[in-house]
């Protein structure tokens, strides 16, 4: 056989383990309880504890109505992530904050995972996306 055909067959064969390694997944975030209508919110998407709440991984925001919204992160491959969100009321693009760096806009964490004296911790907030499509509700927005 020669060299050139070696090389496609080589080439092919790659390519055939790269599309079976790529495979992805979509995760869908449904938010709910929303305060009100106005603005909008931010959804970020996590995956790893060194990043989380400083890093996305990516991130959307939406539009709310009837108090709810959802965003999905297409193409996402299997691993551990994380969600965070914030209600951006006023729309300035940023959570709001008060001196203490205490929120001041709500905001909420996969798993409706919560945080005592501080932001939720990643051990609360991951959840594995492994073999299929995932739908994360989360429903407890929290305002200090």
């Amino acid at each position: 056989m020669n060299t050139v055909v070696k090389i496609v067959i080589l080439f092919i064969f790659s390519q055939v383990l790269n599309a079976q390694e790529s495979v992805s997944y979509d995760i869908i975030v449904n938010v709910k309880n929303i305060d009100n209508n106005k603005g909008k919110v931010f959804v970020g998407l996590f995956n790893s504890e060194d990043t989380f709440l400083t890093k996305k991984f990516k991130g959307e925001n939406s539009t709310i109505q009837n108090q709810s919204c959802v965003v999905t992160f297409k193409n996402i491959p299997a691993g551990t992530y994380a969600i965070s969100l914030f209600h951006d009321e006023n729309e300035n693009n940023k959570m709001d904050i008060n001196f203490l760096g205490i929120p001041r806009e709500d905001y909420g964490c996969s798993n409706n995972a919560t945080g005592f004296m501080g932001p939720p911790k990643w051990k609360d907030a991951k959840f594995e996306l492994t073999t299929k499509t995932i739908t994360q509700t989360i429903t407890q927005t929290i305002t200090l």
